[in-house]
């Protein structure tokens, strides 16, 4: 059969690994790599074929998570916390990355290795944040805002990345390159912002004129591996032009329906994604360097959390949202393994690093799920104790869960794209006195100047 019987035996692993994750308590994230790990080459009993051809959907699976990403998510609702993206989204990447290498150099990794081992323990999992956000029903808070901005800043990033380091060890011409591949993409972003947001939103509303929904799920898959495939060619990555199809389409009213269609064919590729992540893992290799392996990813986890909890402080988030964000940005990113395997197929680093990489890429991911949702009780039991009315405006600037709109008015925040969970309550009306910015008050956990309900 094939791979035909590899997509079988994944999808019948990974739902009794997800059985078996939800019997213990935990995220079902964890059963699917526990599930890759029982059919993976590095253990026995039955295994996976076809491995590239597995890894190649799992491909699909993160361009089609993104492409739902992109479609979720709204620049509109990112607007709060642009400053900490823009700015501290960069500037997280690079002092990661710093870290990254130096810790990769204390444990005897070659230089040139190391920045590349810096560079993939820069990227958080947009994947496994996502899932964590969903499985805690926090998806809503504004620290959930600013780790999905900083997960877009940081999924952009790997474009540049992915130029600068084949070019470290030929430094000649590496400018000209660089300056090369920056014009093809800030052209191509540009073509799809311009053109994009005019044809591929009329291109919808012409299938759903026709009034197939089959036809139409199949326009808005075609969409986003299109747009994805189109950015490949022009040297990005076609996970990244997916999440820029799914941005476009986000601010078009069919964005509900596509997110509701596409949602189940997303979730089923995700599954072939966190088994192919668990296949990768070689429990033998950890055993014969356990207390290296141990050492480097508690350092990872541990000095991301602290490197991004710190930056989220400076930019005035305060009482426990930092750490928040820092431990929900801790783990390495699945765009890891793309660095991983261009470093391997171009022999820019060592057979030794790249098992290493792949091994604390692994093990990061599937810890997260487990010490995320372990801080949200903590964090609710550090918020200011406070009475009456103050309590309530507290809370409610801790949660972040209203956005200010035009006109001084505020109206409820429908959690995602979907808007299954409704705000309630009536509108307030803003004083004049108040500040323009909700959420600079929700950063600094202080309530808002609003008035008293309207009748």
């Amino acid at each position: 059969m094939g791979i035909a019987a590899d997509f079988v035996l994944i999808v019948v692993a990974g739902l009794i690994g997800a059985i078996a994750a939800r019997a213990l308590g935990l995220p079902l994230l964890v059963g699917y790599v526990a599930a890759g790990v029982a059919v993976g080459p590095h253990t026995a009993g039955p295994t996976v074929a076809n491995l590239e051809d597995i890894e190649l959907l799992a491909e699909i699976g993160v361009a089609l998570l993104l492409f739902a990403l992109g479609l979720e998510v709204s620049f509109r609702d990112l607007r709060a916390v642009r400053n900490i993206a823009l700015i501290g989204g960069p500037l997280q990447v690079i002092v990661t990355a710093a870290f990254g290498t130096w810790i990769a150099r204390l444990a005897g990794v070659p230089l040139n290795d190391a920045l590349w081992f810096g560079a993939m323990v820069s990227l958080s999992s947009t994947m496994v944040v996502l899932k964590t956000l969903a499985a805690t029903g926090t998806m809503s808070t504004l620290a959930s805002r600013v780790m999905i901005g900083m997960l877009v800043v940081q999924d952009l990033a790997v474009v540049p990345i992915l130029i600068v380091l084949p070019q470290l060890g030929a430094s000649e011409g590496m400018g000209g390159r660089l300056l090369q591949a920056s014009l093809i993409a800030g052209a191509f972003l540009l073509v799809m912002v311009v053109a994009g947001t005019r044809l591929l939103p009329m291109m919808l509303r012409r299938v759903v004129g026709w009034g197939s929904r089959e036809l139409f799920l199949v326009a808005v898959v075609a969409a986003g591996v299109g747009v994805g495939a189109v950015a490949h060619h022009f040297g990005l990555s076609f996970a990244i032009g997916a999440f820029i199809a799914g941005v476009i389409l986000s601010e078009s009213e069919l964005s509900h329906q596509a997110l509701s269609d596409v949602a189940p064919l997303r979730d089923i590729f995700g599954l072939l994604f966190f088994v192919s992540v668990g296949m990768l893992f070689d429990p033998a290799y950890v055993l014969a360097h356990a207390w290296l392996v141990a050492a480097l990813v508690l350092a990872i986890i541990a000095g991301k959390a602290l490197i991004i909890g710190l930056l989220a402080r400076a930019f005035g988030y305060r009482n426990m949202a930092p750490w928040i964000i820092g431990l929900g940005l801790s783990q390495i990113g699945e765009f890891s393994f793309v660095l991983a395997r261009t470093g391997r197929a171009g022999q820019f680093i060592s057979t030794d690093t790249y098992d290493l990489a792949l091994t604390c890429t692994v093990l990061s991911m599937a810890l997260s799920p487990l010490v995320f949702p372990g801080l949200l009780p903590v964090a609710r039991a550090r918020r200011p104790a406070a009475s009456g009315h103050a309590r309530g405006r507290q809370a409610a600037a801790a949660d972040d869960t209203r956005q200010p709109r035009r006109g001084g008015r505020l109206r409820p925040h429908r959690p995602g794209r979907r808007g299954r969970a409704a705000g309630h309550g009536t509108p307030l009306r803003r004083r004049r006195d108040a500040p323009r910015d909700a959420d600079a008050s929700a950063r600094t956990g202080r309530a808002g100047h609003l008035g008293r309900h309207q009748p």
